[in-house]
């Protein structure tokens, strides 16, 4: 009899964990039923996966462009530091004069500048992205719209104003904008180059520690040239994010501090 009755209860668990295995099966395939079936060409592959895969090293790109060189994919007005040409963000060709601020819109100077330098490839991608659904058979619809970039807290946001049907059969599906995001902290270094800035035009200088003891993972350099010019370097500790730009402020003549003394 102990023996019959092991049998059933060894039978019952068995019957459990079959139970268990079913539910788990029915759960995934619900969960995952419809990347299943994009990947088998019955249904449309996420286009704004596409479009994010296709364009976001661009914007990468372009943003490790600017930011050693002050917000600038082609710097006019610079400095040469190290080989490179850092913008000046505030300058006074004047001895002694504190400096007028040469980007008093940096932040959306910026985001113009990465809308510029993406902007073909970003028409490249959607043409791109609709080549390839019509080799699959799909009719595609593709409205060209507008684009914005947007630097926000630890992102930059990107936003085509594009529209696309796809239509293949009974099937339709469409989409009115695509976004794609990069996570990247140039919005807060874009902030704390405005705060000295504004203390390099009111008094022709900044305190860099300041910013250091309240931001631990900042480093900031100030690196200081001839003829009155300073380049500042933001880094993040973290991540290595960097911004550098440029200032002359409240320069000396040449020679200034040997008759002084």
């Amino acid at each position: 009899m102990n023996m019959k009755k092991r049998g059933k209860k060894a039978q019952v668990t068995i019957f459990i964990i079959i139970g268990i295995i079913i539910v788990a099966l029915a759960v995934l395939i619900y969960m995952f039923y419809p990347k299943i079936k994009s990947s088998l060409g019955l249904g449309i592959e996420s286009p704004n996966a596409y479009i994010e895969t296709c364009i976001k090293e661009e914007i990468q790109t372009a943003v490790d462009t600017l930011s050693p060189q002050g917000g600038s994919i082609n710097p006019e007005f610079y400095t040469l530091y190290e080989d490179t040409k850092i913008e000046y963000l505030c300058y006074t060709e004047e001895f002694y004069k504190t400096c007028v601020m040469q980007q008093p819109m940096l932040k959306s100077n910026i985001e113009s500048e990465i809308e510029k330098e993406i902007k073909q490839e970003a028409e490249d991608c959607f043409d791109g992205l609709k080549k390839s659904y019509e080799g699959k058979g799909y009719t595609v619809n593709l409205k060209k719209g507008g684009m914005f970039v947007e630097l926000l807290p630890k992102r930059i946001a990107t936003t085509f104003n594009y529209s696309m049907t796809f239509k293949k059969g009974e099937e339709s599906e469409s989409y009115e904008r695509f976004r794609v995001v990069l996570n990247n902290n140039l919005y807060e270094l874009i902030s704390i180059a405005n705060s000295i800035l504004n203390w390099e035009a009111r008094y022709g200088d900044a305190e860099t520690t300041t910013y250091m003891n309240y931001y631990h993972d900042l480093k900031v350099e100030k690196k200081l040239q001839s003829e009155g010019t300073t380049v500042y370097i933001l880094t993040d500790r973290n991540t290595g994010n960097k911004f550098q730009f440029a200032s002359r402020s409240v320069a000396w003549p040449p020679g200034y501090g040997e008759t002084a003394g």
